[in-house]
């Protein structure tokens, strides 16, 4: 996967997130076109739930959300957005935005540890039939 100047950003962001916090490991990730695969491994997590059922397997939004507890997984992406979106802007690109979302799971044994890493180191591969890569994508007309 070939970097933009974006992308470039992007990754310096992100492999600064453990410098930063020492209690957050980074895994396996990849910086894709339009999206970032990542796995983070946080010691001592802080759980944030806002409702009493809480799915291990989410969206989770970075704006207009409650105080979040420090290292808490959703402070964490919300920083790592901020940031990178200020030196992007920085660069010239400013009509750059992020999704106000991100998909989170936990990962609670090695097969499924394993399982997404092999995930992330193919991903790359998989971009030329991705239905986002900008050949494949087509605006679908609506019939009403």
């Amino acid at each position: 996967m070939q970097l933009s100047q974006i992308g470039e950003i992007v990754a310096e962001e992100w492999q600064k997130t453990s410098q930063i916090r020492p209690c957050v490991q980074l895994d396996a990730w990849v910086i894709m076109p339009n999206h970032i695969h990542g796995i983070l491994i946080i010691n001592n997590p802080l759980v944030e739930t806002f409702r009493r059922n809480v799915s291990t397997h989410r969206n989770v939004s970075t704006n207009n959300v409650p105080r979040l507890q420090s290292n808490s997984l959703g402070l964490i992406i919300g920083q790592f957005k901020s940031v990178c979106s200020k030196q992007i802007w920085i660069a010239g690109f400013t009509e750059f935005k992020w999704q106000t979302r991100f998909h989170d799971s936990i990962i609670r044994d090695e097969e499924s540890l394993n399982r997404v890493r092999k995930y992330i180191i193919n991903n790359p591969a998989k971009w030329e039939s991705d239905k986002h890569h900008p050949e494949n994508f087509r605006i679908q007309k609506r019939n009403h």
